[in-house]
């Protein structure tokens, strides 16, 4: 909304409310601020999901459904650090592999099915052509393969930017083992990855 012939004078700047305190007001049933939290994360989250799919459309879903589950379970959830995104990228990242597991079902099923060939989507079609997403989804192939512990601390530290004091207490361990995950998980993509790390660096 646009203010014709706004007043003048100081502008006075109120500071933003906290991740906390919109947190809490959501939990107390505040729509107005779990909507400020969402203006003010739906496009990190919606970039982790991209990291973690390689794809448009899905990132889009994976984005819609953490949010909603934001909003069911915001009342039971306790902030790390005054800031929401490390819990919405755990959240994103927990969907992502029922999603891709999912999928994967529905592949196998879709394999045995006799008659006609399946024929893609035009736009998924022309979605799997985009280099950067082929190089994405490549990287997330070798992300995929990694050992459990590691694949959370990449999926937190790497692809989701979180801190690793914040990733160390998600997981429940010190962040020295998040570091030394990391660190073994660099080395095994470094060498799965060469070709791709050039490319995408």
């Amino acid at each position: 909304m646009t203010i014709a012939n706004p007043p003048r004078g100081p502008a006075i700047t109120a500071d933003p409310a906290s991740d906390t305190d919109l947190w809490s007001r959501a939990a107390a049933g505040d729509r107005h601020a779990f909507g400020d939290l969402f203006e003010r994360h739906v496009e990190a989250v919606w970039n982790h999901a991209y990291r973690l799919t390689a794809s448009w459309s899905q990132a889009e879903d994976l984005t819609s459904s953490t949010f909603l589950l934001a909003w069911r379970k915001c009342a039971e959830v306790r902030l790390i650090r005054d800031s929401a995104l490390p819990w919405l990228y755990t959240v994103a990242g927990n969907l992502a592999k029922d999603h891709h597991r999912g999928r994967t079902r529905f592949l196998r099923a879709l394999r045995r099915v006799p008659g006609d060939r399946f024929e893609a989507d035009h736009a998924d079609d022309v979605a799997n052509r985009v280099d950067g997403d082929q190089r994405m989804a490549r990287v997330l192939a070798a992300v995929h393969a990694l050992p459990r512990a590691e694949r959370q601390a990449v999926e937190l530290c790497l692809l989701g930017e979180v801190a690793t004091a914040d990733a160390a207490q998600l997981l429940g361990v010190a962040e020295v083992s998040v570091r030394s995950r990391l660190s073994r998980a660099r080395a095994k993509l470094r060498t799965a990855l060469s070709t791709t790390l050039k490319e995408l660096s």
